[in-house]
């Protein structure tokens, strides 16, 4: 099994789409071939988005490789490695002889989406493989397909013991039409050999030797390099620039204005773009500029009066809410009741790698070498910036040092497009750890106000939520803002007699763009959090508080909630996740002085979890020392993948619970690089335990749910070791008990 990004640099010639050149090279060849859709778009196609039905492709050849074309991005979350796992399962592919192959123009990679969308299509197309196999050999052999099996690549004639192996079939199997995917039989699950195996991420081998291309690894014949100079305050402009004394710079070739990207939610208008013969030489260029900048409409923005602006927005007027009664829960008979407010900052997403990308236009067609996440959305806005067909744009998708929602393009697409148009030489816009910290597309900042009334038995009467959020997207459409802004709140899984949420947007002049886990990473933290505090109001344990609250949802069905169309948790698997948590983490044993145990649970892509945290308070100091982590993700496709995926999760989740902020000032992002950005460092890392529970449910999403409950797990032990409750981002003592 090897894994190979997308196609390498051509010295010359005109680029044709990688897809068509694999598959025109495969039928030449005398291949195999079997096309199927993992289509999932995270970018807004064109008219003629439809008019290809595939985007994945199964090619076997002649000599037994067999390779795997996806259309899926690897970004260290190792669809490289599951995916192919899936096909080889159900077409009985000797898993050891397949190639993956990076396809060109891939569609969208995010959501937690690749493994859970493309399992049942890529078994579909197995089988189609498996049985057209199967019916080829029968053929030749002149038996029943029934008395034939298949097996790591090979088909057994079972009474007579015959074999033959899928590339003695290949030309046989071209001649035979596909069964339906819709109908073609598949494996009984318990006949899995492989899905459910621990097999170490393929792609690992190059990235530790150094032989993978990312997108920065990318060079071509004549290729130069350029560097942007963008406004440092939000929505500002260019006053004046030396144009001059950058070019004296030796190695700087070219300097000139861009224009900004009108779509996009920077607003700056104007940029300089410095072209050199080599990155070094760009960046000295730039500094060369002696540029002056103007203050754009939000110059007096600061942390401050973004705190300002959210707090009102807790008593705005609403634009959006959901309901399970007409009547407003504060005002309903309740024997206890409870307020708290949660506060949220922005986020960088401080991927390793900054943002790049390199293009070469020649003879009227562009081609792009990316580490994006959206190929599929490059493609759309090259063919629209550069006024050309988008069949004549090609995609090339590389490894990428980290995605985590950044890697959507936006803006350096807009602006290595720019800059190539200009200079008609292949040209590599590298971003400096500074301009991405100062540019990025920030996770929100936001507040939720929770109230809770409990009666004399415990229960929850009432619950209302309002959350004040810098928006991705509701504000410019408030009817879009289920979609990114309210998910693990009003879908929280607690039987609720009178239950409303409402969410106001709150201008900021800090663009905001998806950010792992987007609206989960902060909603599920305040939903956990005030949990905690009902079942201190209401003097139970939190475990046993959550249990029974879960207990009674399974055994009433829940009132409906108005503007919501997602999925309720069953609560019977989360209960099940519960029990498991508190079991590994010995829940009722004493812990010690300074210490706590804080507990969380969570539904989220059709994934069941539950966590326990432990953590030592001492001198204002807070240290997690152990993270209990149990899921339920359905299918396990590759078992070291998905712990992978949960502690990477839960460990980025901890460091934005415990480090990160991004502050604003006079109108300007004020950190600029890791020296004022804080991260989780390896002393910092906590012992983690996964465990997980396997259910006959097709695999769920397990890329962002995880990273959601660190929080709360964290904020409900800081708690029950000190008694104070910590309720704004990230969590810091001024003074603690000792």
């Amino acid at each position: 099994m090897t894994t190979r990004p997308s196609s390498p640099p051509a010295t010359s010639g005109a680029a044709i789409s990688r897809r068509t050149f694999l598959v025109t090279s495969a039928a030449a060849g005398g291949a195999f071939v079997v096309g199927l859709t993992l289509r999932r778009r995270l970018h807004h196609p064109s008219s003629d988005a439809s008019q290809d039905p595939y985007n994945a492709w199964i090619h076997i050849h002649p000599d037994g490789e067999t390779q795997l074309v996806l259309n899926k991005s690897e970004m260290g979350q190792g669809v490289f490695t599951a995916l192919p796992m899936i096909l080889a399962e159900e077409a009985e592919i000797d898993f050891s002889r397949i190639t993956v192959i990076q396809a060109d123009n891939a569609d969208g990679t995010g959501g937690s989406g690749s493994v859970r969308e493309g399992y049942l299509p890529l078994r579909q197309a197995g089988a189609q493989v498996r049985e057209t196999m199967i019916a080829a050999a029968a053929r030749r052999w002149r038996v029943a397909a029934a008395e034939c099996s298949a097996r790591n690549s090979q088909v057994t004639h079972t009474p007579s013991g015959r074999i033959l192996s899928y590339a003695a079939l290949v030309n046989d199997a071209r001649r035979l039409p596909l069964p339906a995917p819709g109908t073609v039989p598949l494996k009984d699950p318990k006949n899995f050999t492989l899905l459910g195996g621990s097999v170490p991420h393929l792609d690992i081998p190059d990235k530790v030797k150094g032989a993978a291309q990312f997108g920065l690894d990318v060079r071509l014949p004549g290729m130069v390099y350029a560097v942007v100079a963008q406004c440092p305050y939000l929505r500002g402009d260019i006053l004046d620039f030396d144009a001059a004394r950058a070019k004296a710079v030796h190695g700087v070739l070219d300097v000139f204005e861009i224009p900004t990207d009108t779509n996009s939610t920077n607003k700056n208008t104007r940029e300089v773009a410095v072209v050199a013969t080599n990155t070094w030489a760009a960046i000295q260029g730039r500094k060369a500029l002696a540029i002056k900048w103007r203050p754009g409409q939000y110059h007096d923005e600061s942390s401050e009066s973004l705190t300002a602006s959210l707090r009102a927005g807790l008593d705005a007027q609403e634009y959006w809410n959901s309901a399970n009664t007409s009547q407003n829960p504060d005002n309903v008979p309740a024997a206890k009741r409870i307020e708290s407010v949660y506060e949220f900052p922005f986020l960088a997403h401080a991927t390793m790698e900054p943002m790049n990308m390199t293009v070469r236009l020649e003879d009227g067609r562009c081609e792009i070498w990316s580490p994006t996440q959206a190929g599929g959305g490059s493609q759309e806005t090259a063919a629209k910036v550069l006024g050309i067909d988008k069949r004549d744009v090609t995609v090339h998708v590389t490894f990428m040092g980290g995605g985590l929602g950044r890697r959507f393009g936006v803006p350096y697409d807009h602006q290595a497009l720019q800059i190539a148009r200009r200079i008609h030489r292949p040209v590599q816009l590298v971003w400096t750890r500074e301009d991405d910290f100062t540019h990025d597309r920030y996770r929100p900042a936001c507040m939720h106000r929770l109230r809770g009334g409990i009666d004399r038995d415990g229960n929850l009467v009432s619950w209302t939520d309002r959350i004040a959020d810098t928006t991705i997207i509701g504000q410019d459409d408030p009817k879009q803002a289920q979609a990114f802004e309210l998910g693990g709140a009003v879908d929280q899984p607690y039987p609720v007699q009178y239950f409303r949420m409402s969410y106001a947007p709150v201008e900021s002049g800090v663009t905001r763009g998806a950010w792992r886990g987007v609206e989960i990473a902060f909603n599920v933290l305040a939903v956990e959090c005030f949990i905690d505090e009902l079942a201190h109001l209401a003097k139970q344990d939190p475990y046993l508080f959550r249990r029974r609250l879960l207990e009674n949802a399974a055994a009433h069905a829940a009132a409906p909630r108005s503007n919501f169309d997602g999925t309720l948790a069953d609560p019977g698997p989360l209960v099940r996740m519960l029990d498991l948590a508190v079991e590994k983490a010995n829940w009722g044993k004493p812990i010690g002085a300074n210490r706590g145990r804080g507990i969380s649970c969570f539904f989220s892509k059709t994934t069941y979890l539950a966590q326990v945290a432990e953590v030592t308070v001492k001198d204002g100091n807070i240290r997690v020392d152990r993270v209990i982590t149990v899921a339920d993700p359905g299918r396990v496709i590759n078992m070291n993948g998905i712990r992978a995926q949960i502690e990477g999760a839960v460990l980025m989740g901890l460091s934005a619970t415990l480090k990160e902020r991004i502050t604003v000032k006079n109108g300007m992002i004020q950190q600029q690089n890791f020296d004022s950005y804080d991260l989780l460092r390896m002393p910092d890392t906590p012992q983690l335990e996964t465990y997980l529970v396997e259910s006959g449910r097709p695999p769920g999403g397990i890329g962002e749910p995880p990273l959601a409950l660190i929080g709360p797990s964290v904020g409900n032990a800081i708690f029950a070791a000190t008694g104070k409750r910590l309720r704004k981002l990230p969590f810091q003592f001024d003074e603690v008990p000792t």
